[in-house]
């Protein structure tokens, strides 16, 4: 999904506070992270302080608590990662941190937070205002029908 852009009516995008990763919310529920190395400072010195891969660590909101939904291990070529079925209503936190060889210590980790839109209310509003749309038309031939016979039928 490289190049991918988040278009306005197709998804919401959310930068990290450092810029380096932007979760990418799509309207069917799917969470795409995007991510560069620009962001978390200057690359290693020698080879021996390679880029290992990078830890993603999700979690997510509940009434009380924070519960953790999902650590993954990335290799070091990879720059992006899509979280699947992520649940409507759930204010998630991700942090990513990429993974250095020794000596050279991990950067801090780059998080983001999102909210994902509920898919079923989406699917109600959409209905209602159909529904909705077509009861205004009904009352619109009823009232124009009413007109008719009241003029063609009362007539003085």
């Amino acid at each position: 999904a490289r190049g991918f852009q988040c278009s306005a009516r197709g998804c919401r995008a959310h930068r990290s506070a450092g810029g380096a990763l932007v979760a990418n919310v799509l309207r069917n529920g799917s969470v795409l992270l995007q991510w560069g190395l620009r962001h978390w400072g200057p690359p290693p010195p020698r080879p021996a302080a390679a880029l290992r891969g990078f830890a993603l660590n999700c979690s997510w909101d509940g009434t009380y608590t924070r519960f953790p939904c999902d650590s993954v291990e990335l290799g070091a070529a990879c720059r992006d990662y899509l979280l699947a079925e992520a649940h409507g209503s759930v204010r998630y936190r991700l942090c990513l941190q990429p993974r250095y060889a020794p000596p050279r210590p991990a950067p801090p980790a780059q998080c983001v937070e999102f909210r994902v839109e509920p898919a079923a209310m989406r699917d109600i509003v959409v209905a209602m205002t159909a529904v909705g749309g077509s009861i205004c038309v009904m009352l619109v031939f009823i009232c124009l029908l009413v007109a008719y016979i009241t003029e063609n039928l009362m007539s003085p």
